[in-house]
């Protein structure tokens, strides 16, 4: 699974992820199609957009795990009355579990990251931290 970064370019995940998948847009499980990201960098922080129309704050999540942002967004399908029961003749809103991940990098606290929901849209503003990158030492290796 190609995870895309706020830091690069996301042509080789865009490309990926369609390049192969024969399965109409709306049935993709992971729903990084469905969940449209905007990402603006800042001085000191990146700010992160996500559309989510027609969810619910309270079935929104993100966490940070390993350097990973993920949001996770939860739609259930209503259940008519029995009295009011009919037949979808077109389906194409989606109901499930939409899942993006972005890396953030290692040195980001999720105590730095700021986020709030309105009108459908998850704001997230991530600082920007030195990137401090762990000093490998020479070491020999042996060859047989």
């Amino acid at each position: 699974m190609l995870v895309q970064s706020l830091f690069t370019d996301n042509f080789v995940n865009d490309f990926f992820n369609g390049a192969f998948d024969r399965t109409p847009s709306m049935f993709h499980t992971s729903g990084s199609s469905l969940m449209s990201a905007d990402v603006k960098e800042y001085k000191d922080h990146y700010e992160l957009a996500l559309e989510l129309p027609g969810y619910e704050k309270e079935n929104v999540t993100a966490s940070l795990k390993d350097g990973y942002l993920t949001v996770e967004a939860k739609r259930e399908e209503k259940v008519d009355s029995e009295e009011n029961v009919g037949r979808y003749i077109r389906r194409e809103r989606y109901v499930g579990t939409l899942t993006r991940s972005f890396y953030v990098g290692n040195d980001v606290h999720i105590e730095d990251i700021k986020a709030k929901f309105q009108n459908g849209v998850l704001d997230i503003e991530i600082p920007k931290v030195d990137y401090k990158p762990e000093i490998e030492t020479a070491r020999s290796i042996t060859i047989d």
